[in-house]
C-alpha cells in the first residue's frame, strides 16, 4: 500500500470553523509547549496522548491514534466525524422526495433535493424518500432521509412511469406528504414529476432552482427569465437547488406501505436497453468520461482502454495542443464544462481551467506519477503510478471479467 498520507477535506473544514459543533472535538489536545525560560514542558494529564486501560493503569499511544493523527502530528483521513443525529419520532407531516438513483446510488442532484427537503420539513417534520427497486446506496442517514420506502416488484423494473405513478398515488393515499420533490432531470424525475401532477391533479413548478420564503422560483424562457410562485405542492427542482446535508446525519427509519400497488395495464412496452456507441455521445451529455493528458505516452494504448471501459474519450488542452485528441473532445473552461458520473484523469495535472470544467463531475478518479498535484487533491479515488501499466492492468482486467462471464454463461 502507498504510504502517502490522504487529506479529509470535510475534518480540515470543521476544525478551522469555530462556529461548527464539532469544532472543538477535531482539535489536538496540546500535550507540550515551550516554558518562559526555554524549558520543554509536558502535560501529564492528557489523556488525549494515551488511553486508559482495563485495569484503570494510563497507558502511552505511541501511534497517535487515539489523537487521530498520523506520523508528525498530521491528520490523516481515518479521523471520522461523528455527526449529531437528527430525530423525528412522531412526524407532524412528511415531505416526501423521489430521487433519480441513478445507478442504484444517490446522486448529486439528488442530495442537493435532500437538501431542500430538509429545509422545507424544519424541526417539525420528516423526509420521506421513495426508491423503486434494488438500489446499492448505503448512505442514505448522511444525505438527510429521515423515513426510507422502498417499493419493490418486477412491474417496476425497466422503463414503467405509469406503474411508478401508481406506487406514489399509493404513499400520496397512505402518507399524505407536505411537499412533492422530484429532480427536473432528463434521467426519469422530469417526466414522473409532470405524469404525478396529472395524475394528482397538482400544478408542479418547475426548474425550481431556490425556495425561500414561502416562495419558489424556477428558470423559464430558455433558461434567460425566472418565474416566482407560491411554493406549490409539487416542486420539480433543478441541480444546486439547495445546500446537501452535511452538518447531521439522520434516521433513515425503514417503512412500508399499509396496502399493495395496483398494478396497471401499461401502454408501454420496454424493449431493453440498446447500445450507443460511446464515441458518438456529446461529452456534455457523457456519464463516463475517460481523458488523457499530458502524462499519457502510449495514446493507442489510452484508446484501447477506453475502448475496454465503454467510456467516452476526453482530453486536457495540452492533448489537443499536441495534436493527440481532436479540438471537441478538450474538458475544461475553454473546452466542454462535462457532468460525468464517473470522470478518469489519465495524465493530467490538473489546471485551473480543466478543474472548473470538471466541477460538476459526481465521482473523479485520478492516474498520475505526481502525489501532489492538483487533480490528485480533486480526486475521490487517487492511483499513483505509471499510466501505461495502469491502463494495461486495466484492460487485462476487462478482458478477465468479461472472458470469465462468457465461461459461466457456458
Amino acid at each position: 500500500m502507498s504510504d502517502i498520507i490522504r487529506r479529509d477535506p470535510r475534518a480540515e473544514w470543521i476544525a478551522r470553523n469555530r462556529l461548527h459543533p464539532l469544532h472543538a472535538a477535531m482539535q489536538t489536545q496540546q500535550t507540550t509547549w515551550m516554558g518562559p525560560n526555554g524549558v520543554i514542558r509536558k502535560n501529564p494529564h492528557a489523556i488525549a496522548a494515551g488511553f486508559i486501560g482495563p485495569a484503570g493503569i494510563k497507558r502511552i499511544d505511541r501511534s497517535g491514534a487515539q489523537q487521530g493523527t498520523g506520523v508528525g502530528g498530521r491528520r490523516t483521513a481515518a479521523a471520522e466525524v461523528k455527526l449529531p443525529l437528527h430525530q423525528v419520532p412522531a412526524p407532524a407531516y412528511y415531505i416526501a422526495v423521489v430521487p433519480d438513483m441513478v445507478g442504484g446510488r444517490l446522486g448529486s442532484h439528488d442530495r442537493d433535493l435532500l437538501g431542500l427537503a430538509h429545509s422545507l420539513a424544519g424541526s417539525d417534520g420528516a423526509v420521506l424518500a421513495i426508491v423503486f427497486g434494488e438500489h446499492k446506496e448505503s448512505n442514505f442517514a448522511n444525505a438527510g432521509v429521515d423515513r426510507l420506502l422502498v417499493i419493490e416488484g418486477e412491474a417496476f423494473e425497466g422503463y414503467a412511469p405509469e406503474q411508478l405513478v401508481q406506487g406514489l398515488r399509493a404513499v400520496d393515499n397512505q402518507f399524505t406528504p407536505r411537499h412533492w420533490l422530484l429532480p427536473d432531470s432528463r434521467t426519469g424525475g422530469g417526466e414522473l414529476g409532470r405524469r404525478l401532477g396529472a395524475a394528482l391533479g397538482e400544478r408542479p413548478a418547475t426548474r425550481v432552482w431556490q425556495v425561500k420564503d414561502g416562495q419558489c422560483i424556477g428558470r423559464a424562457g430558455a433558461g434567460q427569465q425566472d418565474l416566482q410562485r407560491a411554493v406549490p405542492r409539487l416542486i420539480l427542482a433543478a441541480a444546486e437547488c439547495a445546500e446537501p446535508v452535511s452538518e447531521t446525519r439522520h434516521e433513515a427509519l425503514p417503512v412500508e406501505l399499509s396496502t399493495g400497488v395496483v398494478r396497471s395495464l401499461s401502454r408501454i412496452e420496454d424493449l431493453g436497453s440498446v447500445a450507443v456507441d460511446p464515441a458518438t455521445i456529446a461529452m456534455a451529455e457523457a456519464e463516463f468520461i475517460v481523458s488523457g493528458g499530458n502524462g499519457v505516452k502510449d495514446w493507442d494504448l489510452y484508446h484501447k482502454a477506453t475502448a475496454a471501459l465503454g467510456a467516452t474519450e476526453g482530453a486536457s488542452r495540452v492533448a489537443v495542443d499536441d495534436g493527440f485528441m481532436p479540438r471537441n473532445r478538450q474538458v475544461g473552461a475553454t473546452g466542454t464544462w462535462v457532468t460525468a458520473r464517473v470522470y478518469v484523469a489519465v495524465g493530467i495535472s490538473g489546471a485551473i481551467q480543466h478543474l472548473q470544467g470538471i466541477g460538476a463531475c459526481d465521482k473523479v478518479v485520478a492516474i498520475n506519477m505526481d502525489p501532489g498535484c492538483d487533480m490528485i487533491k480533486r480526486a475521490d479515488l487517487s492511483v499513483i503510478g505509471d499510466s501505461s501499466a495502469i491502463l494495461q492492468a486495466l484492460v487485462e482486467a476487462v478482458d478477465n471479467y468479461r472472458s470469465g462471464g462468457q465461461r459461466d454463461a457456458a
